[in-house]
């Protein structure tokens, strides 16, 4: 009896590690398949454009052509200090994101902050609810043109429009988040004799993390948005200067190339968003649709 059970209990692993292996294999063939699926919708989109444009189906003087994008794209990155008229493609780049990272920074940390005081404190949210949403309700270009009569054409307010549109979005769900905590969790805490700081570290910041780090990856975007916006009002130089100069030049390669290179630098922000995000919820055991995919 002894025996059979120890033999047992010795084949039990392979079959746990077969499955485990095949699982993974799945995942695996899963994520190629994805990868094919995207690699051919681009080349569909891109293929596409590019015969009705040469077809004449479509003007490429006003909708540009990817054989024109690609080409101002390699003299962006190749003609140095001549690229534009502000200076290197280069510079732009770095002004775009210096102001966007600011901005998601100061518009995170508010939005967190902010979320998880009022979000614990019924008072003060009946009390500054109504204000929070009629500054929600300005229209974002009015803010931006507001803030360049104010501040200038420098960085300042493109960091501070792109903190506006990051703080909302964060805000919004680190209330909820924290709205979303189990009472019952919040009472045994306190039978246990925590104090509200050690709550707020170890209860409420945890279990909103979920709603939070959700809400950078569509807020990086904004932070990106709001840096462009700031610098179509009125800039020395951006990634958003460049476009307004291209569109007043009647330069839609110029355009469209530029966006390229913007779509880039979000999609490169949000890996390492998402990187973050499952290294900030590794305690968090998988969602049952994470646990179907695995």
């Amino acid at each position: 009896m002894s025996s059979a059970s120890t033999a047992a209990k010795v084949k039990a692993p392979p079959s746990d590690t077969a499955a485990a292996g095949a699982g993974v294999r799945a995942v695996r063939r899963r994520k190629l398949l994805v990868l094919t699926a995207q690699l051919g919708l681009a080349g569909f989109i891109i293929g596409g454009w590019q015969l009705v444009t040469t077809w004449g189906w479509l003007d490429p003087f006003f909708f540009g052509q990817p054989s024109g994008i690609a080409q101002r794209l390699v003299d962006f990155f190749s003609k140095g200090d001549q690229a534009t008229e502000f200076g290197s493609f280069w510079l732009q780049i770095e002004t775009t994101l210096r102001e966007a990272v600011f901005g998601f920074a100061v518009g995170a940390s508010a939005g967190v902050v902010l979320g998880v005081l009022l979000g614990q404190n019924r008072f003060l949210a009946d009390v500054l609810g109504p204000f929070i949403k009629i500054v929600n309700a300005v229209p974002r270009i009015v803010l931006g043109s507001i803030f360049v009569v104010a501040f200038g054409i420098g960085e300042t307010p493109k960091v501070l429009l792109a903190a506006v549109l990051v703080f909302f979005i964060v805000f919004f769900n680190a209330f909820q988040g924290v709205r979303e905590v189990d009472r019952n969790i919040l009472d045994n805490a306190r039978v246990l004799g925590a104090s509200p700081l050690q709550i707020v570290r170890h209860v409420v910041l945890p279990s909103a993390l979920t709603w939070i780090t959700a809400s950078l990856h569509t807020a990086f975007g904004f932070a990106i948005v709001g840096a462009l916006v700031g610098e179509v009002l009125g800039a020395q130089a951006g990634l958003g200067l460049v476009i307004k100069t291209a569109q007043n030049q009647f330069d839609p390669n110029g355009v469209f190339a530029t966006m390229f290179v913007i779509a880039v630098i979000v999609l490169l922000a949000e890996w390492l968003i998402t990187k973050l995000e499952r290294r900030l919820l590794s305690w968090r055991p998988p969602s049952p649709s994470e646990s179907a995919v695995i």
